[in-house]
């Protein structure tokens, strides 16, 4: 939720309306959402290359440290899934739109701010890892936020600007003046605060004539905000002459929100001021205009959902959830955040939302590479609840198998309808989802993602679901990549490891030598990518339908409830080093001499490539420009594989040799050019 201009308005207005605190000793309570975006988009991370999530794991946990620090306990409320009512749909397609238009100028070197796909996950990760106590809500948390700190007593730390509406009691904490990054010490002691301000909704009120706060809720909805849109509200606001502000710059870009207010504090009480507004709306309409203001205004109360007992007994009770029959392994994986949003909107809805990367506007979205992901896992939840079968698709009653998700085409978006999968009788009651076989889910994924289960055993649990993805985005001809994408890529998902051996004490010396060698190395790429780099957009496409298969790849394994272990997304992908990889690669440097400092990476590496490998399209071997002359062909070869190849000469062997189910890639003539066929 958010009000037009509201923000902006009490910050002008910060001395009249804010306290200043120093922050220490309390509980908070955090609207994620907000935090994780803020921290994305305030600490000079980059943002071109599809996310630097170890950059953004570090200043999270440098966040939270801060907290700790100052003996402040943080709750972290996330939202969930779209309303069931879906009164925000408009809102969304209206972001969904901006978020593109953003996407591309970040794509041709402008501005902009965009989340990197996996952030909200990466979020999460850090959340466990530092087990700080979250929850995930069913829907928008905005409610439960704001009853769970009156019930506590403490204050909420957000940056939307629905808190400054909401009666808390002990105010709004807003993200922007929150000085986490400047713990002070309380003189003469080694206590520490950080400087906060405080909003304050009864010096808001003080400020216009001592208004009634039970009129902010109704300021709220004429003013607008994500859940109402009323074209005849602009009748109203046309007829009633509203006070005038004053005539500063700042007072005339906040005319309606100091007018509104202004004009309200007039009236003793909501009805009151609602009958005005009424009568200024042609008779026709007012009853109507005045049931949709009224249940919009009920978004400012209470809400039902005790999160506290979530906190203290590990209990999520929400009426409208439980209303919808869901099964309860279902619920429960919903609020502990180990099910994503996007499982309960197209769960509830049957509609799903495809957020747009920064990729190449001129091809199809990234997501087309993982369709076929989606589709098994719309087939799990196609029979969840009796009671969802005659509210949520009602619009498509002839197409039982449908569902319909929201995705860019070109720069805009469009609304595609997509055909779930059926599924044997095994999978189709998702009540007894969980309680298959660990080995009859693991087929399950495995075989959606095209992968056989032997080219995992010699891979580290931690990146068998990665791997088994990249097989997977190998396949599909959507993704065109080369062959130094898929190297980058691998070398990318050695930084884990790497940093798993630089900061264990129990590794040996020699061994952590060249762990951090090659670690510091890989940081130098990252770090060169950034200036100023131009941004290869076919590269960045590829990358970005890899991560949508991850993603994907990743909610079916959360589904299934992880038949593979949950990767740590913390450090598997490094957009800046990724691409800077592939242009090392391409001119100057060759695994093998970035892999010689590190025995235990180079043979890391070489399973994951071999795993890989069987999957590729045999062009992906092929040197440049084979359909040139052969002299041509010759001279990009050397200078082609030299470059990219894997390593020693036993590596380029492995290239071509074992068999798989797509067949046996076999070399003829290798010293002159190279002839990969695919034998039965």
């Amino acid at each position: 939720m958010g009000i037009r201009g509201l923000m902006s308005f009490v910050e002008d207005h910060s001395n009249e309306f804010f306290i200043d605190l120093k922050l220490r000793d309390t509980k908070i309570v955090i609207d994620g959402y907000a935090l994780f975006h803020r921290l994305c988009f305030n600490s000079n991370l980059e943002l071109r290359y599809g996310g630097d999530y170890d950059s953004f794991a570090d200043v999270a946990q440098k966040f939270f440290e801060s907290l700790f620090a100052c003996n402040i306990c943080p709750y972290v409320v996330l939202d969930g899934g779209c309303d069931i009512s879906d009164k925000k749909l408009k809102t969304l397609k209206d972001r969904a739109r901006e978020k593109i238009q953003m996407a591309h100028s970040l794509s041709v070197g402008g501005g902009g701010y965009v989340c990197p796909l996996l952030i909200r996950e990466v979020f999460i990760q850090v959340l466990v890892k530092l087990q700080v106590c979250f929850v995930q809500c069913f829907s928008e948390a905005d409610r439960d936020i704001m009853t769970l700190a009156n019930h506590w007593n403490c204050p909420v730390l957000s940056s939307d600007s629905d808190f400054c509406i909401f009666d808390l009691k002990t105010g709004f904490c807003p993200l922007n003046s929150f000085q986490w990054r400047n713990v002070n010490t309380i003189k003469g002691t080694q206590d520490c605060y950080i400087p906060a301000k405080c909003f304050s909704l009864d010096a808001l009120c003080r400020h216009f004539s001592n208004m009634n706060k039970a009129l902010l809720p109704l300021f709220a909805v004429l003013c607008g905000n994500d859940h109402i849109n009323l074209p005849i509200i602009e009748t109203f606001l046309s007829k009633v002459r509203l006070p005038l502000g004053a005539t500063s710059s700042k007072g005339r870009r906040h005319h309606r929100v100091w007018g509104l207010l202004n004009w309200l504090s007039h009236f003793a009480n909501p009805t009151e001021a609602l009958d005005n507004v009424l009568e200024y709306l042609p008779k026709k309409d007012r009853e109507n205009v005045k049931e949709i203001l009224c249940c919009t205004m009920e978004e400012y109360k209470q809400s039902q959902v005790k999160l506290q007992d979530f906190f203290q007994y590990g209990t999520y009770a929400c009426p409208a959830a439980l209303n919808l029959d869901l099964p309860e392994w279902v619920l429960v994986a919903l609020a502990k955040g180990q099910l994503s949003p996007f499982i309960s909107d197209a769960l509830v809805l049957r509609r799903t939302i495809l957020h747009t990367q920064v990729e190449n506007m001129q091809q199809p979205n990234a997501h087309r590479v993982s369709l076929p992901i989606r589709q098994i896992i719309y087939g799990l939840l196609l029979n969840a609840s009796p009671h969802l079968e005659n509210m949520s698709w009602n619009a498509l009653p002839s197409q039982p198998l449908a569902f319909s998700e929201m995705e860019r085409i070109n720069k805009n978006i469009k609304t595609s309808i997509v055909n779930a999968v059926e599924l044997s009788k095994d999978h189709s009651d998702l009540s007894k989802l969980t309680e298959l076989s660990l080995a009859k889910r693991q087929i399950l994924l495995l075989d959606t993602l095209k992968v056989k289960r032997t080219i995992l055993e010699s891979i580290p649990s931690s990146l068998k679901l990665p791997i088994s993805v990249s097989c997977y985005w190998l396949q599909h001809t959507e993704s065109k990549a080369k062959l130094h994408h898929l190297q980058a890529l691998l070398l990318g998902m050695l930084m884990g490891p790497l940093h798993a051996i630089i900061t264990s004490p129990d590794k040996e010396d020699l061994r952590e030598d060249g762990a951090r060698m090659l670690y510091e190395e890989f940081q130098r790429v990252k770090e060169q990518t950034r200036p100023g780099t131009r941004l290869d957009l076919d590269t960045a496409h590829i990358f970005c339908q890899w991560q949508c298969c991850l993603q994907m790849g990743m909610y079916l394994n959360q589904l299934l409830s992880t038949p593979l272990p949950e990767p740590d997304l913390t450090r598997l992908y490094s957009g800046s080093l990724v691409h800077g990889l592939c242009q090392q690669l391409l001119t100057s440097t060759s695994v093998e001499s970035l892999l010689s400092m590190c025995p235990e990476a180079k043979q890391l590496y070489e399973h994951l490539f071999n795993a890989t490998r069987s999957y590729a399209p045999a062009e992906l071997f092929l040197p440049k420009g084979k359909s040139n002359s052969k002299k041509r062909r010759q001279k990009k070869h050397s200078t082609s594989w030299s470059k990219n190849r894997v390593g020693t000469t036993s590596d380029t062997r492995c290239l071509y040799e074992g068999s798989n189910r797509f067949g046996l890639l076999m070399v003829e003539n290798l010293e002159e050019q190279i002839e990969v066929s695919e034998l039965d």
